[in-house]
């Protein structure tokens, strides 16, 4: 089916196979003229739930609320979410969320911005140039991974080990301007090359797409840790790039509106409180095994299954969100944040004077 717009219910009530009763489809076709595509599943997973989620929905128990993710339920990328399904933490925070993947981080903004969800996950490039560059009113209020998490693929054959070796080179990305198309072009201009000294080509994201690599088609594509650990294991030339050195505002956020948090400000409150909880519980099991077993009884895609890329995949991610053991989980630290921004300045994306702590707001956080 259509990947542009799948939707995964937290919930098993008889009313999963049709949309809600909220203004997603019709503003997701006023805003991108594309088509809304409920109740269509995705293996394991796309049915997360259980009978007493399933009765609690259906005695109005449960408030709704749509996060919209720009990555599939496919990653391990998005195991926060997985594991607030498959661990019950939405569920014991009285939520049925609806997660509505969409294509891409500009349309996760659109979307959010015109009303068609709640919540989303970007990358903090992203929200920089939105709400600096285009004033889209937009807040940050949660950082999840504090470097960069998207990685490129490369063939030891060509090796790409520094900004350098990009130049005049063409790179697989999955979307036009997002953040992975974002991340190369600062990362060019930080090293003193301009961004169009590398060429951006939109590709599918599977470890397949690593053939082009090898024919010599792309010098590179941007992938999630997880799928670049796949291609590694299945070709012994592939090889990571990770841009955590290369740049200092690679951070992923999570992103609702203002109009959003005056309207529904304790709902996005137990949606950060069971995302809390979930990552806790993830960062906590030290050997992964529960969180391996907890994630598979609702998830089923080729990463997870296999227990050694499962397991260095969420060891990657567990040391994203808290900055290798230095930072609490998700809350944003305004000097890191600010640091971020200067650094886009400095690369002339940006305006200079602007002042980046109001784009924050850590309210719906837990204490």
């Amino acid at each position: 089916m259509n990947r542009l717009n799948r939707v995964f219910r937290t919930t098993t009530d008889p009313q999963h196979q049709t949309p809600r009763g909220r203004p997603l489809a019709a503003l997701a076709v006023a805003a991108l003229g594309t088509s809304l595509l409920a109740g269509c599943g995705a293996g394991a997973g796309a049915e997360a739930g259980s009978e007493s989620n399933a009765d609690s929905a259906n005695s109005g128990e449960l408030e709704e609320i749509t996060f919209l993710s720009y990555l599939p339920m496919e990653t391990l990328s998005m195991a926060p979410e997985m594991m607030a399904v498959s661990g019950g933490y939405f569920e014991k925070h009285g939520l049925d969320v609806e997660i509505q993947e969409v294509k891409g981080s500009p349309q996760a903004m659109q979307l959010l911005l015109s009303g068609a969800g709640d919540i989303t996950r970007i990358g903090a490039l992203d929200v920089y140039n939105a709400v600096g560059a285009e004033e889209m009113d937009l807040k940050n209020v949660g950082t999840l991974s504090r470097n960069p998490s998207i990685k490129l693929l490369y063939s030891s054959e060509a090796p790409l080990e520094s900004a350098e070796d990009f130049v005049g080179k063409t790179v697989g990305v999955p979307s036009e301007g997002g953040s992975s198309s974002k991340t190369i072009s600062l990362m060019m201009q930080n090293a003193g090359f301009e961004s169009s000294d590398v060429q951006q080509q939109v590709v599918g994201l599977t470890p397949a797409t690593f053939q082009l690599v090898q024919k010599g088609t792309l010098a590179g594509y941007m992938v999630s840790h997880d799928s670049a650990l796949i291609a590694q294991q299945q070709n012994e030339d592939a090889e990571i790039f990770d841009f955590s050195d290369a740049l200092t505002a690679g951070a992923q956020v999570y992103v609702s509106t203002p109009e959003s948090m005056e309207e529904n400000p304790e709902t996005l409150k137990k949606y950060m409180a069971a995302i809390k909880e979930a990552t806790t519980a993830i960062v906590e099991d030290e050997e992964l095994t529960d969180t391996i077993e907890t994630l598979r009884s609702e998830y089923d895609f080729a990463a997870l299954n296999d227990d050694a890329i499962a397991k260095e995949g969420l060891e990657e991610q567990r040391r994203q969100w808290t900055n290798g053991g230095e930072s609490p989980l998700l809350t944003t630290d305004e000097g890191e944040w600010t640091e971020g921004y200067e650094e886009l300045v400095d690369a002339g994306d940006l305006p200079s004077g602007l002042d980046p702590a109001e784009w924050v707001d850590n309210s719906l956080l837990p204490e």
